[in-house]
């Protein structure tokens, strides 16, 4: 008989927000396969639970992916939890749970706290339709390549960011989303020194520029607005790099103009006058 994986949701900050499902599951498997397991150890001590830890992280997790497989084939129960929240989201994790469902393993997840839905929520943007994107590529040019890619994304986007990085993610978001955009920087969730900022993408920038990011951040993005028949209404500066795209394929501006100006409805000298901007 085969071993179940549990899925264990671990506090984001606050280890009051551990439920009493997760500490005795976590207290009844045969082993706790963790992200860092100096982090863990110190939430399982704070809770009197001893059981054997095993890391599990991006750097190792082919080999330990395969060690788990086995023990759950052999029948031991297994809990996976990550450093903060929920684990498989932007984790290695994901990849074990692949390797268990075609092994026939039974998962189970023990819900809890979630850095991205906390973030949603207090946000005050739309949480009907959302998109999560987890971390932005550090290479600049990477990351100006999928922010362009969500310039008419339309529903609410989530990121996680680190602070060192803060100022060069908000600096491409003004330029690829416009400098209008509301964002909600939501920073050390749960934690003693929690702080939700609701501002423009202009004003988040010129923000960080005088004050140095500290802690993790939770980024939510408001998505691109739209008109009454549902057409993403596009700003100036996506209007731009789209006639400079085209433009470089080609095309005149006149041409480039007419494509644009067909693709959302608008008159084509204004298209061409943003263009001539």
């Amino acid at each position: 008989m085969t071993g179940v994986l549990y899925l264990v949701a671990t506090p984001i900050g606050n280890l009051e927000d551990i439920s009493a499902r997760a500490v005795r599951v976590l207290g009844e498997v045969d082993v706790i396969a963790a992200e860092d397991t100096r982090v863990s150890r110190k939430l399982l001590n704070h809770f009197e639970i001893k059981k054997p830890l095993i890391s599990y992280y991006e750097q190792n997790k082919r080999m330990r992916g395969e060690e788990l497989l086995q023990r759950l084939l052999c029948g031991e129960n297994i809990a996976l939890i990550t450093d903060a929240g929920m684990p498989a989201i932007s984790d290695p994790g994901a990849d074990i749970v692949k390797d268990a469902i075609s092994a026939g393993i039974e998962i189970i997840a023990i819900p809890g706290a979630s850095a991205v839905l906390t973030a949603l929520i207090v946000s005050g943007m739309d949480t009907v339709r959302f998109t999560f994107e987890g971390f932005l590529p550090r290479e600049k040019a990477a990351r100006r390549k999928i922010l362009f890619s969500l310039s008419d994304e339309s529903r609410t986007m989530i990121f996680y960011e680190a602070p060192h990085r803060l100022k060069a993610v908000l600096t491409d978001m003004v330029e690829q989303f416009g400098s209008t955009r509301r964002i909600a920087l939501c920073r050390e969730l749960t934690k003693m020194h929690e702080q939700i900022l609701r501002m423009s993408l202009e004003q988040a920038s010129a923000y960080y520029c005088e004050n140095q990011p500290r802690g993790d951040f939770v980024l939510v993005v408001e998505g691109k607005a739209k008109d009454d028949e549902g057409i993403v209404v596009p700003d100036d500066s996506q209007l731009t790099e789209e006639l400079n795209q085209l433009m470089g394929q080609g095309h005149s501006r006149k041409q480039a103009s007419r494509i644009i100006a067909e693709k959302y409805e608008l008159a084509v000298k204004s298209v061409y006058d943003i263009g001539l901007r």
